[in-house]
Parts: structure tokens; C-alpha cells; sequence
């Protein structure tokens, strides 16, 4: 018995990684698509709450995407490595260590212009290199995908840069607040 061609070795690779970006895709687009509607539903008041609203699914896509280090250091995609892990590492830093662990600080705009660039970019790279996968060129998205990032990475580094101030500021604050407390509770 035949396998169907999309199971056949050849095709494997393919079919997985198509499955993987289309996966990321759906992710990437559901949180965008969740902060637009969410923004004109509520207007700034949607802001404040975006960690809460689409924090989990954010963790979720983002754990996903080291899926990608292996495709790369396997030989399934053809990335280079180090700028990806380098990318991955900071996203995982800021989301998992700093935006989690700081309840204060998940509250600010910057959090939620953060996941915009975000999923503006992945949404933009995962419907690119899903089409690529099978064989499919959009002239629009091919620039878009080669261009995109040259204003977003740096609008992203600067968003980032002021949660790190932001984080900075509160963790001072909140060992003020404490070393304070302690001095009252011993007089």
C-alpha cells in the first residue's frame, strides 16, 4: 500500500514544519487579533490588562518557538543559529523572568506595545516561511518578511529597554518599602 505523498520521507520534513509554522501562525495571529479587538473594545483600559488576557497563550508561543533551536541545529530549517538563539534567549528572558515575576510592572503600555512587535513580526515570519515550505511566493510578503523588522527590531529594543527601567524603578521601590518596614517594626 502507497503512502499518500504528503507522508512519504521526502515530504516529511515539509508537512512537520508546515504544521509547526501554521501551529505558531494561528498563535501569533490569535494574540494580535485579541489586543486589536481588545484596544478598540475598551481603548487604554485594554492595556493595562494585556498580560492577564493573553499572557498564557504568549508563554505558550513563545516556549513553541525553541522548538525552532533544534529545526537548526538538526539541519530541518536553514537559519543560522546564533542570531535565533540570541533572539529567543532575550524574549524568553524578558517574558518568563522579568514580565512574570513582576505582578507591579505587567500593569504598563510597554508591556502591551512589546507583544504588538511581537506578533506583528512572527505573524509576518510564520505566514512566510509556512507558504516558502510548499512551494509559494507572495512578492508583498517576501518584502515584508525581508524588511519588516529594520524599523520593528529597534522600536522593540527601545520597549524593552524602558520595562527594564520600569522593573528597575519598582524593584527599588519595593526594597525601599521594605528596608522601611523593617526599621518600623524594630522601633
Amino acid at each position: 500500500m502507497a503512502l499518500p505523498a504528503w507522508l512519504q520521507p521526502r515530504y516529511r520534513k515539509n508537512t512537520y514544519l508546515f504544521i509547526y509554522y501554521l501551529i505558531q501562525f494561528c498563535g501569533h495571529s490569535w494574540i494580535f487579533t485579541n489586543m486589536t479587538v481588545r484596544f478598540f473594545s475598551f481603548g487604554k483600559d485594554s492595556m493595562v490588562d494585556t498580560f492577564y488576557a493573553i499572557g498564557l497563550v504568549m508563554r505558550l508561543c513563545q516556549s513553541i518557538s525553541l522548538l525552532e533551536l533544534l529545526h537548526i541545529y538538526v539541519g530541518i530549517e536553514s537559519n543560522h543559529l546564533l542570531p535565533r538563539l540570541l533572539q529567543l534567549t532575550e524574549r524568553i528572558i524578558i517574558l518568563f523572568v522579568v514580565i512574570t515575576s513582576q505582578e507591579e510592572v505587567q500593569e504598563k503600555y510597554v508591556v502591551c506595545v512589546l507583544f504588538i512587535f511581537w506578533n506583528l513580526l512572527d505573524m509576518v515570519r510564520y505566514t512566510y516561511s509556512m507558504l516558502s515550505v510548499i512551494g509559494i511566493s507572495y512578492d508583498v510578503l517576501t518584502w515584508l518578511s525581508q524588511t519588516l523588522w529594520m524599523p520593528i527590531y529597534p522600536l522593540c529594543v527601545l520597549a524593552e529597554g524602558m520595562y527594564f527601567i520600569y522593573s528597575h524603578l519598582y524593584s527599588e521601590r519595593r526594597d525601599v518599602l521594605r528596608v522601611f518596614s523593617i526599621k518600623k517594626k524594630r522601633t
